[in-house]
């Protein structure tokens, strides 16, 4: 069965990023390259056009699209993390190299990439029936930039 999978205008970084993310992500798999052919844009014909890699199970195509696009908060990826260790890996990983850390867990990486560092917990509480937990967790979500684990599901438990 066929998956939708995201595409990331990188404008013409594709092959940085791909060494970028997999040095950010065990486990990452780098698939297939396409090279550009004859085009109207000018482009050097053998460039890289798009790379495919797979991180934490979800398949992505960066596309050296040879435009100047920036990406903007609207979509960002979500990283659920288990452990408090594994959010510092990621927030410092990923806000490496000229990134930045940005309120509610949020990571913008070298390149403009928008991430969202959160415990794995983090659906079960947003989700809550309990109304009282949900607000308590968002406010405390609201006031921090890393989120700590500990904290956020103490503010749950205690709510």
């Amino acid at each position: 069965m066929l998956k939708a999978y995201a595409c990331i205008w990188s404008n013409k970084s594709a092959t940085e990023m791909v060494k970028f993310y997999k040095s950010v992500f065990k486990d990452t798999k780098v698939g297939k390259f396409s090279y550009w052919g004859k085009n109207p844009m000018g482009v050097k014909e053998g460039s890289v056009l798009t790379a495919h890699l797979t991180i934490l199970g979800q398949k992505l195509m960066l596309l050296n699209g040879q435009m100047d696009m920036h990406f903007n908060e609207s979509i960002s990826f979500v990283v659920p993390c288990k452990t408090q260790r594994e959010i510092d890996h990621y927030w410092k990983k990923l806000s490496a190299g000229g990134g930045k850390t940005v309120q509610c867990g949020w990571v913008i990486d070298k390149f403009g990439v928008h991430w969202q560092i959160v415990p794995a917990a983090f659906d079960q509480w947003n989700t809550s029936k309990n109304k009282a937990k949900k607000e308590a967790v968002m406010m405390a979500v609201w006031s921090m930039k890393k989120l700590d684990i500990k904290k956020l599901k103490a503010v749950f438990d205690n709510a």
